[in-house]
């Protein structure tokens, strides 16, 4: 496990943006946060999925609209994109739903991109789109290096002994056969039920407890007050690695699909009629370290999703930057030139 000290450089000077909007620097003090793992599907207690299909549709050359469920990483990513593009005079609408009406918004032609396509924990709702061409894959890596699986609180690991999904069972009184997952529907809960369907490690008594991720997260952390053990759904970034010092858990039978990285999607056609916003959200890349960051800033230091995209934009001009690499204003200018003169 490989802990990683975070924060935003100061990388002002010679590279100063050119902004429509002020926007100071934030220095953000340097906090352990946690590991590079595989990737999430945390989900929502704010979907607006039934508005959402009833009535929205995706946008046209110079607009986007795209999708997410309440993480921040993917949050903060879309804000990033957002502020990014209205410098370039597009337009970038944000609306919440859940992964699977996503899924469909964007099959449909209701929603154009969506920067949150965990794989492969999300194949089982985006594989068929995606293989039947209403769905296209842009940009294989918009983030790699995550973890996504079932896991313990390290004193729990160590404690009980406990390293693999198998060890579980054993000790079936001490969690009391109860396996704390986040929103109902979601991929990872999906996965987790099937297993327990299938008796996977003698797991066929075990109870599902599905609820919202900050549901989930306070209840590790009563439990951890508490002496408790619990088995929990995990993923990095996020700061729930350090704090709990997270042990993610083995998976000898392989009944766990995992994620191994995030990808942008788009609905199919999106790149030919809006040829410049596509090659910016193809472009987009961001590390383990960075939206380990956007958690701790959101979740523990209270900082509002627009202002740590501001903060990350103003921090990180190079990778900006890479960002506008062949891409355009609304009006046909280098992107490159307009941010930044």
């Amino acid at each position: 496990m490989v802990i990683s000290y975070l924060g935003h450089p100061n990388l002002q000077g010679s590279n100063t943006m050119k902004r429509n909007r002020s926007t100071s620097m934030l220095s953000v003090l340097t906090t352990a946060v946690f590991i590079a793992g595989l990737a999430s599907a945390c989900a929502s207690d704010e979907d607006k999925g039934d508005d959402f299909a009833a009535g929205d549709s995706g946008g046209g050359a110079d607009s986007v609209t795209l999708i997410e469920q309440p993480w921040v990483d993917l949050q903060v990513e879309n804000e990033i994109s957002k502020q990014l593009l209205a410098e370039l005079g597009y337009t970038a609408k944000i609306d919440s739903v859940s992964v699977e009406l996503g899924a469909q918004a964007l099959s449909t032609g209701d929603a154009d991109a969506y920067l949150g396509n965990w794989w492969p924990s999300q194949e089982p709702t985006f594989g068929e789109l995606i293989d039947g061409g209403s769905i296209d894959v842009v940009n294989e890596a918009l983030l790699s290096g995550t973890e996504y699986a079932p896991a313990v609180p390290g004193d729990v690991a160590e404690d009980l002994g406990i390293s693999s999904l198998a060890d579980l069972d054993k000790h079936a009184q001490e969690f009391d056969s109860k396996f704390y997952g986040i929103e109902p529907g979601s991929p990872g809960n999906e996965t987790i039920q099937k297993a327990i369907d299938a008796d996977a490690y003698g797991l066929g008594d075990w109870t599902l407890v599905e609820s919202g991720t900050p549901a989930m997260l306070a209840q590790v952390e009563k439990a951890q007050k508490d002496g408790d053990p619990i088995v929990f759904l995990a993923w990095s970034p996020h700061w729930m690695t350090v704090q709990f010092e997270t042990v993610f858990l083995e998976d000898p039978d392989g009944v766990w699909g995992g994620a191994g990285a995030i990808r942008t999607v788009t609905r199919a056609g999106f790149a030919d009629e809006a040829p410049d916003i596509s090659a910016f959200l193809a472009n987009l890349s961001f590390t383990p370290e960075e939206a380990g960051q956007f958690y701790f800033d959101h979740d523990k230091s209270g900082m509002k999703l627009e202002d740590i995209a501001s903060a990350w934009i103003e921090a990180n001009p190079d990778k900006v930057k890479s960002f506008l690499e062949g891409v355009k204003s609304s009006d046909g200018e280098d992107a490159e030139s307009v941010i930044f003169g």
